[in-house]
């Protein structure tokens, strides 16, 4: 006998109630308890909060059930997770099928800039980097979250989702306060160092006796260089291995671009203070007045080609063709992404939390015998520009996209799926396997206060105070797919030497402000679109910054290079907090 389909709807209690129900249902319902009995494991939930929160998509999903939906994530472990795990389980106990496509980054933006510019729909979900917001409030071609939870996609919107559990929330949220995005994954660009070499007292002794203070982690560039120039022209050899003490690349291709966006200016001191982004500069250099860009170049206000912009460039420029290891001027992020875990690299300044699944496997050289790491991870060191108060590092955070040109009986099961793959459900589990964590509640659950040891301050940063520093591309970028792909062309000119860090900047800084102008020229973007200064001088853009008492563009500075200063790992560490914060 099959179920009567408005008492299935009545709630969640007739599911369990009914004795005969229609054999898809019911097979649904034991796929659910299967996976949740299985895979599902750890949980924020209990068993029956989770099965609660599948019998909800279960419900949902009933329109739909037969029905084939595409979405596109870009290629790191925990979409693949998702593909080859989630997206199994979503066919089981929702019934519809779901192709989860895993393409690389640059493929994604360009995929998604093919719908948005053609109203074509080549995805119904994507799972879009948050630094798109820009892009997004000011097209309105994707919809607003906050609009469609609300109306045309409130019966679709699972009730238990939880909104100020997502650690990323103000990432995805544009200046009109309206959350664009649904975060889906996060990771950090943090510091990476050799703790255990860090700890030899030989090493110690001999750093201290070259440098006149201890070998620690580096609070600014000055240490950090320091560090290099000891472990690569020192010590050289550590254990019968050539050792260095940076690891970097340079290839003139799309990656090396997420090597400057990825908020490296910043880290050098580019910008103003503020949070998530500076203001009224922002990391890019980009001057903002309300939600209007200004313009990037030092002339109209901006410090894309600023004293500070230009060190962050002759710094990474320097370390790479010093410090790092023959070759890696020659390769791209994806191939030098594994060399740390080789063996031989002493710290990297630029390095993703999404490499820690991948660094934390038996039998790599950088992992004990105990399953323990011989790395850690810490806070960023700070250029010598950067002031209290500024954005520090760069975090990325995937997150799910609605277009509205995707029909609408196509968006409303893909908004499922994207539900189902950041719900409390599945979150601690995937949080477990890519290590790219969204909720707070994952973040604190006591199976990483477990793990913690062996994820080398994973945890101990995500649960400290310092994370807020650490933030991606904001509101200001009104157009990332266009600007983007400047960064790479013109920086890699400089990595080449065909150009000076100086000559390549300013001609970045044109470049932006060209396309910007053609936004404002086309009025495409209305009201929050760019309305760009005209050129004036850098001198008169340093007084006005003098006297509004903000920072950029700063003057260059008489001393580049001041006293290194390091900290204890372990101090640092231990100074954090050890409980989660309040909400509300």
């Amino acid at each position: 006998m099959k179920i009567d389909r408005r008492t299935f709807l009545a709630g969640s209690s007739a599911i369990i109630a009914t004795p005969y129900l229609a054999t898809p249902v019911r097979a649904q319902i034991d796929a659910a308890k299967r996976w949740i009995d299985s895979e599902f494991q750890p949980s924020v939930l209990t068993k029956d909060q989770q099965a609660a929160e599948m019998e909800w998509f279960i419900k949902a999903s009933q329109p739909y059930r037969g029905q084939e939906i595409n979405v596109v994530s870009e290629t790191i472990t925990t979409h693949e997770y998702e593909t080859n795990t989630l997206a199994k389980a979503f066919n089981e106990i929702t019934g519809m099928r779901l192709k989860h496509d895993i393409i690389q980054e640059g493929d994604v933006v360009e995929k998604i800039q093919t719908q948005m510019q053609s109203g074509r729909n080549v995805y119904d979900a994507w799972v879009n980097d948050s630094d798109l917001i820009g892009t997004h409030f000011r097209y309105q071609q994707a919809v607003p979250l906050t609009d469609w939870m609300a109306g045309e996609g409130k019966d679709v919107t699972l009730p238990t989702l939880d909104m100020d559990d997502f650690i990323g929330k103000s990432f995805t949220t544009g200046p009109d306060n309206k959350l664009y995005q649904i975060p889906d994954q996060q990771f950090a660009n943090l510091y990476w160092f050799r703790y255990d070499w860090f700890q030899r007292p030989q090493i110690r002794e001999a750093f201290k006796k070259q440098f006149n203070y201890e070998l620690g982690v580096p609070v600014n560039w000055s240490a950090y260089e320091d560090i290099a120039e000891f472990f690569t022209n020192t010590v050289k050899e550590i254990d019968g291995v050539r050792v260095f003490g940076h690891m970097d690349y340079g290839k003139k291709d799309p990656s090396l671009g997420w090597r400057f966006t990825d908020a490296w200016l910043s880290m050098a001191g580019n910008g103003d203070r503020g949070i998530p982004n500076g203001l009224p500069v922002d990391e890019w250099g980009i001057r903002m007045e309300g939600c209007n860009p200004k313009g990037a170049h030092i002339a109209r206000g901006g410090d894309t080609n600023g004293p500070a912009a230009v060190y962050a460039i002759e710094k990474y420029i320097e370390w790479l063709k010093k410090y790092a290891p023959p070759g890696a001027a020659g390769m791209t992020f994806s191939e030098s992404g594994p060399v740390p875990a080789q063996g031989n690299i002493a710290q990297q300044m630029f390095w993703y939390t999404a490499f820690t699944a991948d660094m934390v496997k038996p039998g790599l050289p950088v992992v004990n015998a105990d399953g323990t790491p011989k790395w850690r991870m810490a806070p960023s060191p700070k250029g010598s520009y950067w002031k209290d108060g500024m954005k520090l590092g760069y975090q990325d955070c995937g997150s799910w996209t609605l277009l509205k040109s995707t029909p609408v009986e196509r968006r409303k099961p893909a908004w499922l799926y994207a539900q189902f793959c950041v719900c409390k459900t599945v979150s601690l589990k995937k949080s477990h396997v890519g290590l790219t964590f969204i909720r707070e509640s994952d973040i604190w659950h006591q199976s990483f206060t477990d793990r913690a040891k062996n994820l080398g301050g994973l945890i101990e940063f995500y649960r400290s105070p310092a994370r807020v520093q650490w933030t991606p591309t904001g509101n200001n970028v009104p157009d990332y797919p266009r600007l983007a792909q400047l960064w790479w062309q013109n920086i890699g000119d400089a990595s080449s030497g065909a150009k000076t860090p100086q000559a390549a900047m300013d001609s970045l800084a044109d470049s932006m402000d060209d396309v910007m102008i053609r936004i404002e020229r086309s009025n495409v973007q209305g009201a929050c679109g760019p309305k760009i200064n005209p050129k004036t001088s850098a001198e008169d853009w340093y007084k006005k910054a003098e006297a509004d008492k903000t920072i950029a563009p700063q003057r260059k500075l008489a001393n580049e290079k001041p006293g290194g200063q390091t900290i204890d790992y372990d101090a640092l560490i231990a100074s954090w907090p050890a409980s989660p914060p309040k909400r509300g």
